[in-house]
């Protein structure tokens, strides 16, 4: 995927694609996120989800899932303190404690290490922490499976297209909020891809 594709398909300026272009590309590789079908999906639902990779941290303070013991915050704090990080917003103790096995980086004790507010805040570590924690969630939910269920050459807004990338979106976000944005991102993506064909690996 090249930089421009990566830009197009987020909706994120070119310095921020550049940021985050190494880590998106080990992101790739360690959870074999690898068609073109695969990739455009996840950045575009990223893209959403990240402000155009600007956010890595929920603008929220986190006290909405105070006591969700469904996300594990079963301790006081919880809720603050797990709330939403990296480019897909991992939530809560629960799924921290997974990340960190996962990733082998203790996110349960220090769960900024997994984005730093915005791109801007952020150190090399956390840029790459919140793109890795949204390739594991991908891979967790086997949304590869559903990409690529999608063809790219057809209608992105519409028919078994559209029923598979809600699908996607419904995964991610629980709902289909922000739904016509991460349609826009993926089409944008697929324009990218149609005019510049050339796939190439984003190299870690």
């Amino acid at each position: 995927m090249t930089l421009l594709q990566i830009k197009a398909a987020t909706g994120s300026t070119t310095e921020n694609a550049q940021t985050f272009l190494p880590y998106l590309g080990e992101t790739f590789q360690h959870f074999q996120i690898s068609t073109p079908a695969q990739q455009l999906c996840f950045l575009a639902q990223v893209g959403h989800e990240s402000g155009g990779l600007f956010y890595t941290e929920e603008l929220a303070s986190g006290s909405a899932y105070e006591g969700r013991t469904a996300l594990g915050n079963t301790h006081p704090g919880d809720g603050v303190k797990f709330k939403g990080r990296g480019l897909i917003q991992i939530t809560g103790r629960a799924n921290y404690q997974a990340l960190s096995t996962a990733l082998q980086e203790d996110f349960v004790t220090n769960p900024t290490l997994l984005g730093g507010k915005n791109i801007k805040l952020c150190t090399p570590a956390q840029l790459r922490n919140a793109a890795l924690s949204a390739g594991w969630f991908w891979a967790r939910a086997n949304l590869n499976s559903l990409a690529d269920k999608m063809l790219l050459q057809h209608p992105i807004d519409e028919g078994s297209n559209l029923e598979f990338y809600k699908k996607i979106t419904r995964i991610i976000n629980g709902g289909y909020n922000g739904l016509e944005d991460r349609l826009h991102r993926l089409m944008q993506g697929v324009t990218a891809l149609t005019t510049n064909p050339t796939l190439n690996a984003v190299a870690p």
